[in-house]
């Protein structure tokens, strides 16, 4: 509740300011976004449809500056959203709703008519601790925290901005660095349900989020190496964004990919037959005189982290003002990321992992404010 009430604390100031500057800053400064705060309730009795009865509160903002004089141009961007639900169920009654903080920023400079050479600079991570609400009584496994994972993006390249409204960007030189970060304190708070002997929930984060890399060990196989809690990729990364509006209508949309300059396709194998256990290559598994059994395939060594297979965030947000201090607004976020595994239980209770596309909505009615 305190980051609720912090939140929304935030997320006034930040209007405030931005209705003064906007009225005191010089042409060459251009601010637009949206701040709000929404609010959705659902109440059921005897619906034989099935559902629970629920209320969900969600603080947002959007916030651009932009600044362009000559052949510079400078943008940042802003974007954070904290919302809990209320659930009205025996167990896991008050669960999070949603939950990023993202910041980037680029310099640019013109050596032609709409093109820039840019740097550009970004990252992303989420406010509070993440669970998979399993609606049970039994706990909650966590899958997510603040640096759990975050993701730091550093590059160079050129930006194509015909006008203020729309831009491409396109970085061969591109640094990713990806954390699963977890202080000594919160594993240890965690250790009745993730055993300190065995990493503790910041090993279980570290696997989850590819913060670990296979060690070639010889006649002995490959280990899981899981002693940094950060992993750095180059790669190339291509990011377009649109910020437009039209009297009272406000659509902003953005979409990153990125793929690493990477490729090892090795094929490594989970093999446990007689005195013969470990992770093995099939290469090392012949030189050991043992046959190739594809039922213990554990997937390559890169970890599907390879050039051509990319990672995409793309974010969408309309919002629409009315009776000047009312909003509806509409926020999406699709995700996929090569590498991390979700779980799906399927109707016979088989559960396989696998990567799949995430995919986030909100649709809300409140107060907010578009400029």
């Amino acid at each position: 509740m305190k980051k609720t009430l912090l939140m929304v604390a935030m997320f006034a100031a930040t209007f405030s300011l931005s209705a003064q500057e906007t009225a005191e800053q010089p042409k060459d400064w251009k601010w637009s976004g949206m701040v709000g705060l929404n609010a959705n309730a659902t109440g059921m009795v005897n619906w034989a449809a099935g559902g629970k009865n629920n209320v969900t509160g969600t603080a947002y903002g959007k916030v651009r500056c932009l600044y362009e004089k000559n052949t510079l141009s400078w943008e940042t961007n802003l974007d954070v959203a904290y919302g809990l639900s209320y659930v009205d169920q025996k167990y896991d009654q008050l669960q999070k709703a949603s939950d990023h903080l993202k910041f980037n920023t680029k310099f640019g400079w013109a050596f032609a008519k709409q093109w820039y050479l840019t740097v550009n600079a970004g990252f992303q991570t989420q406010f509070d601790l993440g669970r998979d609400y399993l609606g049970t009584g039994a706990p909650n496994p966590v899958i997510s925290n603040i640096l759990a994972p975050s993701y730091t993006d550093i590059s160079v390249g050129l930006d194509w901005k015909p006008n203020s409204i729309f831009s491409v960007y396109l970085s061969p030189v591109a640094g990713r660095i990806t954390t699963a970060y977890l202080s000594d304190r919160v594993n240890e708070k965690f250790a009745d349900q993730y055993a300190l002997a065995d990493g503790g929930l910041r090993q279980n984060l570290k696997e989850k989020y590819g913060v670990w890399k296979y060690t070639d060990q010889g006649d002995d196989g490959y280990a899981k190496d899981f002693a940094s809690n950060a992993k750095a990729e180059l790669g190339l990364t291509l990011k377009g964004k649109i910020d437009w509006s039209y009297k009272d209508l406000k659509i902003i949309t953005d979409v990153t990919i990125f793929t690493p300059y990477a490729w090892d396709k090795t094929r490594l194998y989970d093999y446990n037959v007689g005195e013969v256990s470990g992770i093995y290559s099939d290469i090392q598994l012949e030189k050991m005189g043992l046959d190739v059994n594809e039922d213990f395939f554990l997937g390559y060594r890169d970890n599907n982290r390879r050039f051509g297979n990319f990672d995409v965030d793309w974010n969408v947000a309309i919002s629409y003002q009315f009776l000047k201090c009312l909003n509806i607004s509409l926020s999406t976020n699709l995700k996929y990321v090569n590498g991390l595994k979700i779980d799906r239980t399927d109707a016979d209770g088989i559960t396989t992992s696998a990567e799949r596309v995430q995919f986030l909505a909100n649709l809300g009615l409140g107060i907010g404010y578009s400029f």
